[in-house]
């Protein structure tokens, strides 16, 4: 009688069906019935696995081993089975299992079948992992200069819940998650994206994805190109250092020349305020920040644009102009309308505007008015055909905006700024002084006026020692300190009082130095 005994195994690594060695061997004195065990499953994939199957005893010998699987329990070899090839002496050996289902839950069991039948052994589990999620893309719509809509729908979820879907875009092919995207949902379904920040006239790459446990996946790309969104342009000349002291703006120099622009809302109308302090100024348009194009000089009709390089420098003079440019014609054409700004209101029982005085050196508009409580706007050149008000409460201007109200008669410091195309906006501001130096301490302001000869905010007052700040409208959002030479609204520090006395304080507003001179 023999006696088959098993000494040793050794593991081998696995390649496309691993396979590992054993060694038997036998004796001649008993044969035991045959036994099988299933070790364990491992390399779960979305449609593999690799099963580990042991020889206990071989009984009269095995012709075939293998594994057998099913998604019901207790598997047989007549439903799916993997043979083990070659049909060695092996005692331990692995199977790949393949053409499996993903996210599906399998039952599988080692088997042997020799003279005596089939044997089995004991029964293990395993859940193939998901798949990526199935999602399409949908064509762009609503381009504009600097949005569009697109979309996709999430058709099957590969086994795993979907935790994000939205699209990619970007300005080069096969754009990911990694890049711009847009955060639309979760779960199944069709959905919509936004996509905004896009830049005018270019084209762009888009896809849908779809994100779950397995990865992302994406849909097909599509291409959209955007149309014209902001024109940002340069007015170079021969009149620009003359006009702006002070600045690093230069002559002929288009990204050191004032701007016009246009916006998303009205791309092809490009405006902004230019001051040619010349007697004669030559000047044209450039469309970048340097000559190299388009740029565009006098046409043959006036009032026209041509952008031949040989077309003549457009000429004003003196001004303060506003520059538009209908870019959307052909020719383009644009008009310069010499402008000078006031204020106009109950103030002036909506007569004849309240002038204001231009300041080239901080480029704004500035003057003081005694208003009544009502309403006010600015308007240029005693017409209505250029006048700007502004929503309660915001200090930015609109074209023909509501009326801006005064809450309280008072000298107001009033300063209008149009030096940033198509972003215009104003300050009316009733000065006073406040601290522990002043009457009123730092909970109530004492107010200064308006001292017409010498063009300044003042207040003269009984001061003891202590600090004090210049602060606008009674309230924190805008006040002044630091030192009376160079004030600022930068959190300055408190303005310093040595010595207890009577004191005449003064403020100009819009170069912000102050005064403090004892009686």
């Amino acid at each position: 009688m023999k006696i088959k005994s098993i000494f040793r195994i050794m593991m081998l690594p696995v390649a496309a069906v691993l396979v590992l060695t054993g060694c038997t061997k036998e004796t001649s004195e008993v044969r035991l019935d045959p036994e099988l065990g299933t070790n364990k499953v491992f390399n779960i994939t979305s449609s593999t696995a690799i099963v580990t199957g042991f020889v206990v005893a071989e009984g009269d010998g095995f012709t075939e081993k293998g594994v057998c699987y099913d998604t019901g329990t207790n598997p047989t070899i007549d439903k799916s089975k993997a043979v083990f090839k070659p049909q060695s002496k092996t005692a331990v050996y692995n199977v790949t299992l393949t053409g499996l289902d993903f996210a599906t839950k399998y039952y599988a069991r080692a088997y042997a079948t020799g003279p005596a039948g089939t044997v089995y052994g004991e029964e293990v589990t395993f859940t193939t992992k998901p798949v990526v999620a199935t999602v399409t893309t949908v064509e762009a719509t609503d381009v504009e200069g600097t949005t569009a809509t697109s979309g996709g729908e999430v058709t099957a979820d590969g086994g795993s819940a979907i935790t994000a879907y939205g699209v990619c875009y970007g300005t080069t092919p096969n754009p990911t998650v990694e890049g711009d995207k847009t955060n639309d949902g979760s779960g199944l379904g069709e959905f919509v994206s936004n996509l905004t920040g896009l830049r005018g006239l270019t084209t762009y790459y888009a896809r849908a994805y779809a994100t779950n446990d397995a990865g992302t996946a994406y849909g097909n790309e599509i291409t959209f190109t955007t149309l014209v969104s902001v024109r940002e342009w340069y007015v170079p000349g021969d009149y620009v250092e003359a006009s702006y002291p002070g600045s690093a703006l230069a002559n002929w120099s288009p990204g050191n020349s004032p701007m016009v622009k246009s916006n998303e809302d009205n791309p092809n109308n490009v405006e902004g305020y230019v001051y040619m302090a010349n007697a004669s100024n030559n000047w044209k348009f450039a469309s970048q920040p340097n000559w190299d194009g388009p740029n565009y000089g006098a046409g043959a009709a006036p009032g026209t644009l041509d952008s031949d390089p040989g077309a003549g420098n457009m000429n004003l003079p003196a001004g303060y102009y506003k520059l538009n440019v209908n870019a959307g014609a052909d020719p383009m054409t644009y008009t310069a309308v010499a402008t000078t700004w006031g204020i106009i209101g109950d103030v002036t029982s909506w007569g004849s505007q309240l002038p204001l005085t231009y300041d080239p050196a901080l480029q704004i508009w500035r003057g003081v008015a005694h208003l009544p409580v009502g309403g006010w706007k600015f308007r240029a050149n005693d017409s209505w055909d250029y006048n700007y008000g502004a929503d309660a409460g915001s200090n930015s201007l609109k074209a023909g905006g509501d009326n801006i109200a005064t809450a309280a008669e008072d000298d107001y410091a009033i300063t209008l700024d149009l030096s940033h195309p198509l972003e215009y906006t104003y300050r009316a501001d009733i000065w006073g002084v406040i601290g522990d130096a002043t009457p009123g301490g730092w909970d109530n302001d004492t107010n200064m006026t308006w001292d017409e000869t010498n063009g300044v905010f003042t207040v003269t007052l009984n001061l003891t020692a202590g600090s004090f700040k210049f602060r606008a409208n009674d309230a924190w959002s805008y006040s002044l300190g630091g030192t009376l030479a160079e004030l600022t609204s930068d959190n300055g520090a408190n303005l310093s009082v040595a010595e207890a006395g009577t004191y005449t304080i003064t403020l100009d507003p819009w170069t912000l130095v102050g005064t403090l001179t004892r009686q």
